[in-house]
């Protein structure tokens, strides 16, 4: 195998411990390629698929990289759907890349699968090149589904220093809709929750604020998506993945906001808010001061 690597399908249920850390240690990797989320999808979805988990050892046996894929009719797809994963891709720390997704480049080549499905790659080229090729040699169907790269923002030491950046326009009509929505009541604050018991009993209020604040929302927060998100968002803060930002005015929460850390990066996932409030911009207002918090926690992204 490429560079000395072993490469083989390893029960994910065994290899999670030993995933884990690697995705901790990657710094970059999606979250739905973690194997929290992976067991919470599979459990939760129940896809008509079988799940084949490759996993890349270097010649000690050290888990080197990660491919979440699954099995459906004929075809190999990176493990997970659109509704509700935003990107995928392999499992591996930044200066093993290369080399690990020529493993699994061989790896996939090994299966004899009609098709291959890389979807949601996130912009990453190293990803999509190192695996094209191959699908292109076996003559498989290839589709490469590489999502829109969603805007990131570098994070600098301070609030003002962010306001700084921005053009004079811009910077007015934030401060004016911070003040206005001050003006509603008590000053409003975002009360971040990560404690999994705190995460579960703060879903409640998050699945009504999503639900009321847009139709499309309503419709796709069905029953079983409902229980996926309350047995989802307490199991991912317990694995210390999961942010719950609510925004509260007077008291009461009238916004809330699912966002996953990422090694040094906030990344936001899903949101809702009291819709009696739409007209004083309370999303923009509460998105802006989860990133005034994440300013002071030192992230270095959000996105």
């Amino acid at each position: 195998m490429s560079g000395g690597l072993q490469v083989g399908e390893e029960r994910a249920s065994e290899l999670a411990a030993e995933w884990a850390e690697l995705w901790r240690a990657s710094g970059c990797a999606p979250v739905f390629a973690s194997p929290w989320w992976q067991e919470l999808w599979w459990r939760a979805f129940e896809p008509d698929a079988q799940p084949c988990t490759v996993a890349i050892r270097d010649a000690g046996g050290r888990l080197t990289g990660v491919a979440p894929l699954m099995r459906r009719d004929g075809a190999l797809w990176l493990a997970g759907d659109h509704e509700v994963m935003d990107y995928m891709d392999v499992v591996c720390l930044p200066e093993d890349r290369p080399a690990v997704l020529s493993a699994v480049a061989e790896a996939l080549a090994a299966e004899g699968a009609r098709e291959v499905r890389l979807w949601g790659l996130s912009g990453r080229a190293s990803t999509a090149q190192a695996l094209a090729e191959p699908a292109e040699r076996a003559g498989w169907s290839y589709e490469r589904g590489d999502e829109a790269v969603c805007p990131t923002i570098e994070l600098p030491g301070s609030w003002d220093e962010y306001l700084a950046r921005l053009g004079k326009h811009d910077r007015h009509e934030l401060r004016r809709k911070l003040r206005r929505f001050a003006e509603l009541g008590d000053e409003p604050r975002v009360v971040p929750l990560s404690q999994p018991d705190e995460v579960a009993a703060a879903m409640s209020a998050f699945i009504r604020l999503a639900t009321e604040s847009r139709h499309d929302k309503a419709h796709f927060m069905t029953a079983r998506m409902e229980r996926f998100f309350r047995a989802m968002a307490p199991a991912m803060a317990e694995a210390g993945v999961l942010r719950l930002y609510q925004l509260h005015l007077d008291e009461r929460p009238v916004g809330s906001l699912i966002a996953f850390r990422v090694g040094e990066e906030l990344q936001l996932y899903n949101s809702g808010y009291d819709p009696a409030l739409a007209g004083y911009s309370v999303g923009l207002v509460h998105k802006a001061m989860v990133l005034r918090h994440a300013i002071d926690e030192g992230l270095a992204r959000y996105r």
